[in-house]
């Protein structure tokens, strides 16, 4: 059982992947290709309200609910639950869609 954790040295020097040198500028969109398939949910959150159940319960069609953002306030773009853009509301085709108008790298989540 002391063979279970050899040295990395008696593998022949093997490099753990956190040590490898990444080279961005030879990376192409084809080496993506395993991920292209993976689902992913993507969800464009205009705004929030909060309410009770019985206000909830009070709803109907007609009914007006107020967000919290203002006209012409950037959108929240989330992909599988992660705030990952901002963005605003265009018409394409008579259809509601989002144009991302700002990426969010990690550290910059203000939500």
């Amino acid at each position: 059982m002391a063979e279970d954790n050899l040295p990395l040295d008696e593998f022949g020097g093997a490099m753990l992947a956190s040590e490898m040198p990444v080279e961005l500028s030879d990376k192409t969109a084809s080496d993506l290709a395993p991920v292209f398939d993976v689902p992913v949910n993507i969800s464009a959150v205009l705004g929030r309200a909060h309410m009770s159940v019985a206000q909830l319960l009070q709803l109907g069609q007609g009914s007006i609910l107020e967000l919290d953002r203002k006209v012409g306030e950037a959108i929240d773009i989330y992909v599988n639950n992660r705030l990952v853009a901002r963005g605003e509301v265009v018409v394409v085709d008579e259809r509601l869609g989002v144009t991302m108008t700002e990426i969010i790298k990690d550290g910059d989540q203000q939500s």
